[in-house]
């Protein structure tokens, strides 16, 4: 988000916002199953069990419900014995989206100009693993993500994010009123200031509840040919008026990038 000139938004390994700040600068992030990099749940329960799951779990799944899905995979990952140690390692091993490092790079060295947060439908555990492993948990001032923590016998238990009254988002979590909420507690902290941009990286269906929060000034990167782009380009086509950002859909991290430091320049001359 940039700063106030406040306000931007983006995506993690999971969805990223970043905030355009004022000239007193911060960066983006947000993600999901479709964002920037892999979706944690699933990369992870691939990596330990390859097509091996059963076919009554892989068919229990039901639409705009993947936190349900995701806890009764980790109740079979439990019964088949996978330890605490082997998922950390798994997770640690997802490879990030191609130019996702890049990205990360780039807001570091511009940490000035942005402020990072993660939106994501995984979970806490998964998330903070992967961004320690990669050694960008510091440019996230927030995660807001499904709880999830080893119980007593092992097991990785998941638990909703909040609950919510959104029509269009799954129960456990509503990425737009997480964003609005968000933003409008920072504006408060920051004396009225808001942000002057919100940049919102993505990739899946859920993310475009969170872009409908976005305005004029604001910029939705959906990744090109996933859920969220597609269904944004559908939007285009029969409601455009209710789309106010800009979209700018992206396939590396380097064409988020090329993007925010056109912005940039073009607000400095």
């Amino acid at each position: 988000m940039q700063s106030p000139e406040p306000g931007t938004k983006s995506t993690i390994p999971a969805h990223m916002t970043t905030a355009e700040r004022d000239r007193s600068p911060f960066p983006p992030h947000t993600k999901d199953d479709s964002s920037t990099k892999p979706n944690p749940c699933s990369a992870t329960a691939s990596a330990l069990f390859g097509q091996q799951l059963p076919e009554w779990l892989r068919n229990s799944y039901r639409e705009g419900h993947y936190n349900e899905y995701m806890q009764k995979v980790l109740v079979y990952m439990a019964e088949q014995g996978v330890s605490e140690d082997s998922i950390h390692s798994a997770v640690e091993k997802i490879p990030p989206t191609p130019g996702l490092l890049y990205l990360f790079q780039y807001l570091q060295s511009h940490e000035q100009d942005f402020e990072l947060a993660v939106v994501s439908d995984a979970n806490m555990y998964f998330i903070e693993t992967w961004l320690e492993r990669a050694g960008v948990r510091h440019l996230f001032r927030k995660i807001f993500t499904n709880p999830a923590s080893f119980d007593v016998t092992g097991r990785l238990v998941l638990l909703p994010f909040h609950s919510h009254s959104c029509c269009r988002c799954p129960d456990n979590l509503c990425k737009q009123v997480i964003l609005r909420e968000y933003l409008a507690g920072r504006q408060k902290e920051r004396g009225g200031a808001p942000f002057q941009r919100v940049f919102y990286i993505g990739d899946g269906a859920n993310d475009i509840c969170p872009s409908l929060a976005l305005g004029p000034r604001d910029t939705a990167f959906p990744r090109r040919d996933f859920p969220m782009h597609r269904l944004l380009l559908e939007m285009q086509q029969s409601q455009a008026a209710m789309f106010k950002a800009n979209i700018v859909p992206w396939v590396s991290g380097e064409d988020i990038v090329d993007c925010l430091k056109k912005i940039i320049l073009e607000e400095r001359c």
